[in-house]
């Protein structure tokens, strides 16, 4: 089954930005997934247990290097890339 997931990230710290590009970095190195991003979240698309297995590994990985911060999803069963 494909999945379609929108997740954004807010990390609880005045230096925002360099958490969020490393956890879509660590998302784009995934292999088997397509990850798009706009000003407003990430897009992430492909099999649903490529997906989600990358998303418990990239988060895991943020959380343990950031510490606090709130993650918010979207998951959609399908392809809806662009």
């Amino acid at each position: 089954m494909q999945l379609s997931v929108e997740i954004s990230k807010y990390p609880l710290a005045e230096d925002y930005k360099g958490p969020i590009q490393a956890f879509i970095d660590q998302l784009a190195a995934e292999q088997g997934l397509l990850v798009l991003t706009n000003t407003m979240s990430t897009q992430i698309f492909g099999d649903y247990d490529t997906v989600m297995r990358a998303l418990q590994r990239c988060m895991r990985w943020s959380m343990e290097r950031y510490g606090k911060l709130v993650f918010v999803c979207k998951f959609i069963p399908g392809d809806l890339r662009p």
